[in-house]
């Protein structure tokens, strides 16, 4: 998969339903920071972790070092005062996250004799982030090397965002008995047409190229829809899906450059 989809074929503006990040502002202003803004800023963290673990790697530290400031990062932000200040004019939460990890690992810096990292809190058990399945969008050695830090942590951003909503569709495949079908065409939703070979895939399915064409587009059709569910949850303003789909979709191009 080397591209983000857009929302071909998704079928018009949808309703803005209240997401994570929009739920966390909404306690924000409002100066509540009740339980579910925090429950869902806390599942936002969980879900990326990645690229806020490579960014620091990136910027010079050691693997044990980017464990530790990553846990004490997560710790902070859950902190009530750093929602106070999750204005939402100062952007995504994509923005708002990196600019605050920068600011973090400035002040980290200055901290770093004052205490150990990583003995105050556990955020969450690292064994079991890093047990969680590879990454199905590759990001080549070279690639990890040349991007400076900042276009490397908005394309493992994206890298994220792809993968989440494969998952789902991965569940939803399974919970409906076709998860061999999901395994056969899910390689194929990002592909060209002349990458697909449909006779290929008509006699691993045992079903017609008619039919295998029909399974393919709307499993395109239902990835793009949560491809574009999983953007909204980070961002506050409907308005801002679409352009955030985009800046993703040329971060992501980065990883075949």
């Amino acid at each position: 998969m080397n591209s983000m989809a857009g929302n071909e074929g998704i079928g018009g503006p949808r309703a803005f339903v209240t997401t994570h990040w929009s739920l966390v502002l909404s306690a924000a202003k409002s100066g509540s920071g009740e339980r579910d803004s925090r429950d869902a800023l806390a599942e936002l963290c969980r879900t990326y972790w990645r690229p806020i673990f490579l960014f620091i790697c990136r910027r010079g530290y050691s693997t044990q070092d980017a464990q530790d400031l990553t846990q004490d990062f997560f710790a902070m932000i859950l902190e009530r005062n750093w929602l106070e200040h999750a204005d939402p004019n100062r952007g995504r939460f994509r923005s708002l996250l990196l600019k605050s990890l920068q600011n973090f690992l400035i002040k980290a810096a200055e901290k770093a004799h004052a205490r150990k990292r990583g003995g105050d809190v556990k955020f969450v058990s690292w064994d079991d982030w890093m047990s969680e399945a590879p990454s199905v969008v590759g990001i080549s050695a070279q690639t990890l090397d040349s991007l400076p830090p900042d276009r490397l942590f908005d394309l493992r951003w994206a890298v994220t965002v792809a993968e989440q909503a494969l998952r789902r569709l991965r569940e939803e495949c399974e919970g409906k008995g076709k998860l061999r079908l999901f395994h056969v065409l899910s390689g194929y939703i990002a592909a060209e047409r002349d990458q697909v070979s449909y006779a290929k895939l008509s006699a691993t399915l045992g079903v017609s190229e008619t039919a295998v064409k029909k399974q393919l587009r709307s499993m395109r059709l239902r990835y793009r829809s949560l491809l574009r569910d999983e953007v909204a949850r980070t961002v506050g303003d409907p308005a801002e899906v679409e352009d955030e789909i985009r800046h993703l979709s040329a971060a992501l191009a980065a990883a075949t450059e």
